[in-house]
């Protein structure tokens, strides 16, 4: 027995180091012990004795610190697992059939002149975990509810198509317009899962990677804040993730595994088909991916199946006394595995089991072709049922299993295990025969050598389909299915926008606190104020939202279990498992995949949600743009603020908070209506319509988005003959020049108009210039509108020529248009061909930094002063004014001096 001093002193893994040991000599006993253990029986026995102890000591609730990984065999024992109620010769059957057709749909996309592409590789390895969900656990919406939530891994959609061909629920026609969406229409199906292209059919979007795993955890989370809020039940409803193994190096992937396990969401199970192999090679050559991601899962606090292999190797592990089978699956790295899937029988005697004597002596009355078909756990339905239902029944955590298979499973031998598999999209005549064999399906030879080859079905009345329609009407009907079931909601009259509309009288406000109080008023609503739900990144009280926490609250499932350290202010964080704001952390991606589970709702469970999600502007498109794409896929609706906008008005944050672009990446969104108003009552109509288009009667697939700032301004009152149509469409005149010789127009948007209101009465005051000043509450209407009619006039030119709403508006205008914004000049200027005359932009192009405004303004060039030379150059080029009053301008106004510009209004966060 080794000495005290040669033992490590730093106990590691949670172990009590500190705590004083009361009873040394039992201590000494139980040391003992094991020191006999391995001395007599071996380290291997010894290890397998402390295992038992570990798990011994779980069964009895004493706390022991949590292994990081376990063993490279499956988690549920063979003794374990429970009885497999479905038929599996059929299911065999329906299985086959569904692999070939998927096969053959993306062959046949590979014809001549058609060449569209698709994937294989994916489905082949991961049909079996698909089969037995479709089969005993994924729960359809026949039932009025929102059955289950599955994220169907992208690449492998062909194999969902060919599964609902074989249901009759797509034609043999629309297979073969695969990835032909416009050419074969309507029959044309979608590339992968994608909600806006196939509404009737997919969900989730998932094939940018890492965005699935993510969004499933926020589902899993929203369906219990619906629940616990009492607006939709959804007990029974269970979110299903399949993903790959290389997408979970993805940070969107594994980034947000805490919440889940922190929130205890059950009702969440992530299938990663471990197959080993990413695009074009291993995922971890040199390692063990499934050992990876265990400890990962384990570490987030996530409960781990491992489905390793299938039960052919049963016995083999049965007979292991020793562990050295064990200990030889625990060493051999992914990359050898990957190479024993594309060898023989004999290669893996020799290099698997023929270092070891025992080894060998396991597999000696085994053929060569046996131990080639040592299989795969993710290929074997009843362990995939085993893990599964372990998944169902585990409670407290979420689950993940990792189950082991093969990439290109049963396409044969240039496909399976290769690393240029995914790419791989044509099977030739050789590789579709014995495609046909393994499969044994009754397709003659004469079939596959004439021309493209055929699907197959074994016919409406067989058993094998009528097996198939038994289990989904058991289940509550067919998935993947999505289906709108939300009535239109009753919407607030005029009366919950009327402070708004009041202006702010004397006292200075920024946009973001104008679009606070009418949130805070529709909230009220007796009939949607519970219908919404506020989002923000950690900054309520940055975005003036404080003011929700006492009446509103903060979700959280556990509630409050603590005394707030500011529980005697009036407006004190307060938490409850009824709560209404998310406040999900200091995570733009995860407060976007709270919008977008939110945004959705009114399909997914057919109980509408309006999401209003507030950020910082610069950490909006920017940052999660891929998120609000995915958004637009699955035609999620609601509110997104980006507050705290501008490259010049977030004063002294700099460079990495200051926007001045967000509004060009909204532009490039189908789906996104972006306004960037300047008043609180233009917001007041702008949310009122958003409501209306996103709710009411004929409710659109878009989302909203607004940016505000953070500069207090005083509010105007709306004027009686307010222009409300102007509003909604993007350009509306806020202030008509009185007096001046020379006429010109003024065209700003949010925080600028203001700059332009100044800048035309010092033109009026100083220069004998009448301008007038126009509100642009969306550049990227005004653009859409234009696009949209010259489409029209570009394919009917025998009829009336239409002319854009933003050349109507500003058709009568006299004199130059200036064009100005806290954005760089490309946001303006994407209006510039369609304005009558001569037209300027101004714009904060560059990056940000940090300063005051007025000296950031001053530098950009877009400050009142500026836009007041901006106005007087575009006169002189008109001969309007002389030359010679540019550089007069100049030197008044010191334009060429930042420190010479007046700082401007500070702080005024909200």
């Amino acid at each position: 027995m080794a000495s005290g001093s040669d033992r490590n002193p730093i106990i590691i893994g949670g172990l009590p180091s500190q705590v004083p040991d009361f009873d040394p000599e039992e201590t000494q006993e139980w040391l003992d012990s094991l020191d006999a253990a391995v001395d007599e029986r071996g380290r291997e026995r010894a290890r397998y004795l402390m295992l038992r102890l570990i798990e011994r000591a779980r069964e009895k609730r004493v706390a022991v610190p949590e292994m990081r990984s376990t063993d490279y065999i499956n988690t549920i024992a063979t003794k374990n697992e429970p009885f497999f109620p479905g038929n599996e010769e059929i299911e065999r059957k329906v299985l086959n059939a569904t692999r070939w057709n998927a096969a053959v749909m993306v062959s046949r996309a590979q014809r001549p002149g058609i060449g569209v592409g698709g994937h294989i590789a994916t489905f082949a390895s991961s049909a079996s975990l698909y089969d037995v969900g479709f089969n005993h656990f994924f729960r359809g919406k026949d039932e009025g509810d929102g059955g289950d939530q599955i994220f169907f891994q992208g690449h492998a959609s062909p194999g969902v198509y060919a599964r609902a061909y074989l249901l009759d629920r797509l034609s043999e026609g629309q297979l073969d317009a695969f990835r032909q969406e416009k050419s074969k229409a309507p029959n044309g199906l979608s590339s992968y899962p994608h909600p806006r292209l196939m509404p009737d059919f997919w969900e989730f979007p998932t094939v940018s990677m890492g965005l699935g795993p993510l969004g499933a955890i926020y589902q899993a989370r929203m369906n219990r804040y619906m629940e616990a809020r009492g607006i939709a039940d959804t007990s029974k409803s269970h979110v299903w993730a399949y993903l790959g193994d290389g997408e979970m190096d993805e940070p969107e992937s594994l980034g947000q595994l805490s919440i889940a396990a922190r929130e205890g969401l059950d009702n969440l199970t992530f299938v990663v088909n471990c197959n080993l192999q990413r695009l074009d090679g291993p995922v971890r050559g040199n390692g063990k991916i499934m050992q990876e991601l265990e400890s990962q899962f384990r570490g987030a606090g996530w409960n781990v199946i491992k489905l390793v292999w299938d039960r052919s190797w049963d016995p083999l592990l049965a007979q292991d006394r020793d562990g050295i089978l064990v200990n030889k699956l625990n060493s051999t790295p992914d990359g050898q595995f990957q190479t024993y899937a594309t060898e023989t029988g004999a290669y893996i005697r020799e290099h698997f089991f023929g270092d070891d004597q025992r080894l060998r002596a396991m597999v000696e009355n085994m053929t060569d072709d046996q131990i080639l078909h040592l299989g795969r756990g993710g290929h074997d339905h009843k362990k995939i049922y085993a893990a599964y239902a372990a998944a169902k029944a585990h409670k407290g955590q979420p689950t993940v299993i990792l189950a082991q298979t093969v990439k290109g499973w049963t396409l044969g031998p240039n496909f399976e295990g290769r690393n240029a598999t995914h790419q791989m999209k044509k099977l030739t005549v050789a590789d579709l025969k014995g495609f046909r064999d393994r499969l044994h399906l009754p397709i003659p030879d004469k079939d596959l050598e004439d021309g493209v080859p055929p699907y197959y079905h074994p016919g409406r009345d067989s058993e094998e389909i009528q097996y198939m329609h038994d289990r989904r009407k058991s289940l509550g009907g067919y998935v993947p299915t999505r289906v709108v079931r939300a009535e239109p909601l009753k919407l607030p009259d005029d009366k919950a926008y009327a402070g708004a509309k009041k202006g702010s009288g004397q006292q200075k406000i920024a946009t973001t606190m104008a679009f606070v109080r009418v949130l805070k008023d529709l909230m009220r609503d007796k009939e949607i104020g519970k219908r919404f739900v506020p989002i923000a990144p950690d900054e309520y009280r940055t975005f003036g939202m404080d003011a929700f926490f006492p009446s509103a609250k903060i979700y959280n499932p556990l509630g409050q279990q603590y005394e707030s350290v500011d529980r005697e202010l009036l407006l004190a964080y307060k938490e409850s498992p009824t709560g209404q704001m998310l406040h999900d952390g200091i995570t733009e991606a995860g407060c976007t995949a709270s919008l977008i589970a939110a945004g959705s709702a009114y399909a997914t469970h057919g109980e509408p949600l309006i999401p209003v999600y507030v950020f910082y502007s610069m950490f909006g498109f920017q940052r999660t743009g891929d998120q609000f794409w995915q958004m637009a896929d699955q035609l999620a609706r609601g509110f997104v603020l980006g507050a705290t906008a501008g490259r010049t008005t977030l004063t002294g944050e700099g460079l990495q908070h200051a926007d001045g672009h967000s509004q060009l990446l909204a532009s490039t969104n189908p789906a996104c209506v972006a306004y960037d108003p300047a008043y609180g009552y233009e917001i007041a109509h702008i949310v009122k319509d958003g409501l209306r288009r996103m709710y009411g009667e004929n409710a659109e697939d878009i989302f909203y988005y607004l940016t505000v700032y953070n500069e207090p301004i005083q509010h105007p009152a709306e004027p009686a003959d307010a222009d409300v149509e102007g509003i909604l469409k993007g350009l509306h005149r806020v202030s008509a020049g009185e007096k001046g010789e020379h006429a010109a127009q003024i065209l700003a948007s949010g925080v600028a108009v203001p700059w332009a209101v100044e800048a035309q009465q010092i033109l009026a005051d100083e220069w004998n210039v009448k301008a007038d000043v126009w509100s642009a509450t969306s550049w990227n209407e005004l653009r859409r509108d234009a696009v949209e009619i010259e489409e029209h006039n570009l394919l009917h030119p025998e009829e009336e020529q239409r002319v854009p709403y933003v050349t109507q508006k500003l058709q009568g205008a006299e004199g130059p248009t200036v064009a100005v914004s806290d954005w760089m000049r490309a946001v303006p200027d994407q209006i510039a061909r369609w304005v009558p005359g001569t037209y300027q932009s101004l714009g904060a192009d560059g990056f940000g930094f940090a300063d005051t405004r007025g000296a950031a303004r001053r530098f950009f060039h877009i400050d009142a002063q500026s836009i007041v030379l901006g106005v007087l150059t575009e006169l002189a080029k008109e001969g309007k004014v002389d030359r010679s009053l540019l550089k007069q301008a100049i030197d008044r106004y010191q334009l060429l001096d930042v420190s010479a510009a007046d700082a401007g209004e500070a702080g005024g966060d909200a």
